[in-house]
Parts: structure tokens; sequence; C-alpha cells
């Protein structure tokens, strides 16, 4: 099997606040680090009552420092938030403190709702200059050039630490700028799977080899919850389910208790719609995870997985991944 990886949203569950989220995400990471998962990535999210990592490099810092393999990092960090001095000073900052153990995933949208965007003092249209500003955060990483050996802006720390980059993405404007830029790409398949198969064939068609990649690198998204019957996993997935279901009625909260029976929370056209969105997630017991996940592999030619579980009752979500990782491990 594939690298995996995990994709934690720091999910806070209803009744609980988000300091129990964060200590919950520690010690999921903990255990991923024991089952032998490649890296785990936090994403930027605001205003939503329902995602504790809105601070994404605290939460990296505080998560990489309860660990000792396992890399951590983002997916993403929004840039267009942000200066890129920062981003480049945050993570270099992470770097120098866990050497070789962090990744910087990069997203262009705002991770949020339009008032909050104002509330981030983002400037509109600030997207549009997100190919220039990730060329510029690479280049507060990147070791000093002797061209430029005085140059009047420096990322301390941050220079020279090379962080890896990768470019996220939901469309195909990402695997165009992956691919233009030589750089690992990550598709959010898990929430947004329309055009899944064209970015994978526009990044590799395109791709131009860089210092930090000679080929490309594929990883992609995808929904698994894993136990140990098919109902059982069934039932832990209609926590997901009621939560795309609020999100696709604008009011996204905290997760809600597994129920007996979707059918009764959502409306048809609210199945139709989550439904389409949760396509590519693999629910079951063991051998049904099995056999779906190589359909997947098999379809995609993924060169990693990026895995999102979030389940309301935290021992099944780590029960999820133990699993998973079994599976991956063949056993």
């Amino acid at each position: 099997m594939i690298p995996i990886s995990i994709l934690d949203l720091v999910p806070v569950v209803l009744g609980e606040t988000p300091r129990d989220a964060l200590h919950k995400s520690l010690d999921l990471i903990q255990h991923a680090e024991k089952f032998g998962y490649t890296r785990y990535w936090v994403a930027e999210h605001h205003n939503m009552t329902g995602i504790g990592s809105a601070a994404t490099s605290v939460v990296i810092g505080y998560l990489a420092g309860g660990t000792s393999t396992i890399r951590v990092g983002s997916g993403g960090i929004m840039l267009p938030n942000h200066a890129p001095l920062v981003i480049a000073e945050q993570f270099g900052t992470l770097e120098s403190l866990f050497p070789k153990r962090i990744d910087l995933g990069l997203g262009r949208a705002p991770g949020t709702d339009p008032h909050t965007v104002r509330a981030l003092r983002r400037a509109a249209g600030r997207s549009d200059s997100f190919p220039e500003d990730v060329l510029e955060l690479q280049s507060y990483l990147a070791a000093a050039d002797p061209a430029q050996p005085r140059a009047r802006v420096r990322a301390v720390p941050g220079r020279g630490t090379e962080v890896p980059l990768w470019i996220l993405g939901s469309s195909t404007f990402g695997a165009e700028l992956a691919a233009a830029y030589g750089l690992p790409y990550a598709f959010a398949s898990h929430f947004a799977p329309t055009s899944l198969f064209d970015a994978l064939h526009i990044y590799r068609q395109r791709f131009q080899p860089s210092k930090q990649l000679d080929r490309p690198y594929a990883m992609i998204g995808v929904n698994v919850i894993a136990a140990e019957t098919d109902a059982e996993a069934r039932r832990l997935f209609t926590t997901v389910q009621q939560s795309f279901t609020n999100l696709l009625r604008g009011s996204p909260g905290k997760l809600q208790a597994p129920i007996d029976d979707i059918e009764d929370y959502w409306t048809p056209a609210e199945k139709h719609q989550a439904s389409r969105m949760l396509e590519h997630s693999i629910v079951g017991s063991r051998e049904s995870v099995r056999r779906e996940l190589e359909i997947f592999v098999r379809l995609t030619n993924a060169d990693e997985l990026m895995v999102v579980s979030s389940l309301h009752d935290h021992a099944a979500r780590v029960r999820s991944y133990e699993i998973l990782a079994e599976i991956a491990r063949g056993s």
C-alpha cells in the first residue's frame, strides 16, 4: 500500500470546547505516530465553531512538540490571508525546532466566510496574487543566493530551512500551478471531488522538475471510516453526513453524535448535494475498506493518501485509523 497520512480539522464535538479538541488531536497524532502514518496535517479555517485549528502554525508546534518522528504540517495555510514573510518566519521557526519534520501546504481560498475575510483584513482580490506569493514565500525559505548576498528582507528563522512546499487544490488551477513550479500536489477530493481526475491529468502531463521535486507527486484526500462491521461504520459516518448537511444549510457547527437513520436528518435535495461532496468516502469493515481503497488507489494512481476521519467519538476515531494502518501494513 502507498503511504497514508492524516488530515485533522481539530473537530470540536458538541458539548465540548476547542481545548478538548486540541487535547484529542494530540492524543490522535501520538497514536498515528505509533501506527506508522507518514504525516499529520491541520487546516486553517476561521469563524467555525466546529474547527479548532484556526491558529494553524501554533497547533502544528503543539502537535510536533508532543511527537518525535511523524511529519507535521499544514493542509493548508491559506496564503492570501497572510504576508508571505510572516508564514516564512513561522514555518522557519517550526523547522528550526523540529528539523526535517515540517510540511507547508498552501491554499488560495480564504477558509472562511466573506464577513470573516474582512475581519482578517484580507485585501479584495488577494487570491489573484497567489502564484507570486508562493514564489515570494519560497524565496524567503531558500538558502542565500550568492548573486544577492545582501537581501534587504530576510526571514529569521526561515532563510535556508527550505521547508518543503505543497500546493493544495480542489480545481485545475492548483494542478497547473503545482506542475509549473515543480511542487507536490494535494487534491481535496474528500469534500470537492468534481475535478479530481482532470486535475491529476493536468498536473502529471505538465509537471516541470524543480530543485524540490524531480517527478510528479500527487496526494489525494479521501474520507475513510473503518469499524468492526459495515453497519457500525455506516452509523459512525452519519456524523460526517450531518456535518456536510449543516454546511449546506449555512449553519456549520460542532460535531454531532451519530444517528440510526440519516434519512430522517436530511432532505432529498440535501442528500443529493452532500452525497456528491462525499463521493470519495470509504466506509465499512476492514475487508470493505481494504477492497475500496485498492480500487481508489488504482483509479487515481495516487502516490499518497491523505485521510480524513472526523468522528464524534474519539475512541472510535482512533480505532478507525488503527484499522486503516493495519490494512496499509497488509495485516
